[in-house]
């Protein structure tokens, strides 16, 4: 084995910009979810109406802001690890922020939609 192409192997590469850009903008649109939820968080807590259980909108109202948090975090991390990956010419990772967002998202759904629905029983 030569040691040029050990050291050429691991020298990170200026990829086509391309998907430098494309990496970007995935990190934005992460970003703007983010974004989002922040805003939903502060509609949550600021506008919903008091609940049967007192405290509980400001306990959805938490939830989804660190919903927001994570998300943010989650999104530079996946920024971080493609970029890597592109410099390195190496597969890209396997991504897992998606489920979590969708699983807390369809979990805030769920509790949303009981609440709607006991609400309306009374």
């Amino acid at each position: 084995m030569d040691i040029s192409s050990v050291t050429s192997a691991r020298t990170p590469i200026e990829p086509d910009y391309r998907f430098t850009l494309a990496n970007e903008r995935t990190f934005l649109a992460w970003q703007r979810t983010s974004l989002g939820l922040m805003a939903a968080a502060v509609a949550v807590v600021q506008f919903m109406p008091e609940l049967a259980i007192p405290g509980l909108r400001h306990v959805l109202g938490v939830g989804v802001g660190v919903m927001a948090v994570l998300t943010a975090v989650a999104g530079l991390r996946r920024w971080s690890q493609v970029d890597r990956a592109i410099r390195n010419d190496e597969p890209l990772p396997q991504a897992s922020a998606p489920t979590f967002l969708t699983t807390g998202l369809a979990l805030i759904g769920l509790i949303t939609v009981v609440l709607a629905l006991s609400a309306t029983v009374r």
